[in-house]
């Protein structure tokens, strides 16, 4: 089992699950991540990641798991996105529509052996997320896909990052409730 972990073996790994099947790579990038579809610049559809980091890379690839068709069409799949620094109600829905990708990217960290850690992503907000709260409801969400079946593009990568790094089958006991970690 390999314990480094490297944006290399990521951009491996990912590319060797998708980039036949959906003409799509995972692309280091210099600055903030993004997603853009192909066009006139690359054939390529490119799920760009900040500064090589693996964690980055893990987050960005689980929100192109949830992407559907027709949102890989979009830049960053058409959703809104609001900075650092948002109030409680920006905060609040920030976080209902992070809680499935970042379902996913626990699922992905423990398939290949990687930390985990829930993001608020407001470190200059005008009011304090609630961490435990917004990982219990992650959490939640992990055990929905473990109890009810992952979706088939987020298994095929967790099959691969097991294969990869030699890790054990996903189970319910590797996600500990948030008050134990």
């Amino acid at each position: 089992m390999s314990t480094t972990h490297h944006y290399d073996q990521l951009i491996a790994i990912f590319d060797g699950c998708f980039v036949d099947d959906f003409q799509t790579r995972l692309i280091k990038g210099d600055d903030e991540p993004i997603y853009l579809p192909a066009d006139e610049t690359s054939p390529w559809n490119r799920v760009v990641f900040a500064h090589g980091y693996y964690a980055s890379g893990l987050h960005e690839i689980s929100h192109w798991c949830i992407a559907g068709e027709a949102r890989r069409k979009l830049v960053d799949f058409g959703y809104w996105y609001c900075p650092d620094g948002r109030d409680a109600q920006t905060q609040s829905q920030f976080e209902s529509v992070e809680v499935k990708p970042q379902a996913l990217e626990w699922l992905f960290c423990v398939a290949a052996g990687f930390p985990f850690n829930v993001s608020c992503d407001n470190l200059e907000g005008d009011c304090e997320p609630d961490r435990i709260a917004f990982q219990r409801k992650v959490h939640a969400q992990v055990m929905t896909y473990l109890q009810q079946g992952i979706p088939a593009r987020p298994a095929r990568f967790i099959d691969a990052l097991t294969n990869y790094y030699g890790t054990p089958p996903l189970t319910a006991a590797q996600f500990p409730w948030p008050e134990d970690l």
